[in-house]
């Protein structure tokens, strides 16, 4: 069903319905950021990234033939896009604004005691995922938050299959060791 959603609307856009778009890029935007997060490891240049493959996506609607999923099509556009990004040489700038936004944030909002716990967990395994090297961190995410099948990954990134699973095997046993303490 959500395939179909999606062809729907590739159709629309395809007539020039803006609308429809925004709807695709609504629906994929966090995954297409976090792949990018994950390939650049900078917040702005990973927003920067995924912006751009979805005007890329725009741009060329009318190769997409539909012999696999919108979302794996889209998501190759992004790693590619963050791959030469990583390429490109590029002047260290960090955000003051940013760093003060968070403090500032975290500072006057408490978590409720009850969901500290969880957003604890989920903080730890963030970090150890952000620790990995760039390709198993984005595999691991493909395959575990976005729920990505192995063939689909493949396609994504361009690894063979047993590569995929070798870097999958790699990141769950590093994950295991740093995360066991959760357990």
């Amino acid at each position: 069903m959500k395939n179909q959603d999606d062809r729907i609307h590739i159709e629309n856009v395809k007539q020039g319905n803006l609308a429809s778009y925004t709807y695709l890029v609504d629906k994929y935007k966090n995954m297409a950021f976090t792949i990018a997060m994950k390939i650049l490891s900078n917040a702005q240049d990973a927003e920067d990234a995924a912006q751009e493959s979805f005007v890329k996506a725009y741009m060329q609607i009318g190769s997409f033939e539909g012999k696999s999923k919108f979302s794996t099509w889209l998501y190759t556009i992004v790693y590619r896009t963050g791959v030469s990004k990583l390429q490109q040489p590029r002047l260290a700038l960090q955000s003051i604004d940013e760093e003060f936004e968070e403090n500032y944030h975290y500072q006057h909002s408490p978590p409720p005691l009850e969901g500290l716990q969880a957003r604890e967990r989920e903080r730890f395994v963030k970090e150890a995922i952000d620790r990995l090297p760039k390709m198993e961190a984005l595999v691991i995410t493909l395959y575990y938050l976005n729920e990505s099948p192995i063939e689909e990954i493949e396609q994504i990134t361009g690894l063979s299959n047993s590569n995929v699973k070798v870097k999958l095997f790699r990141a769950r046993k590093v994950l295991g060791k740093e995360l066991q303490f959760l357990l």
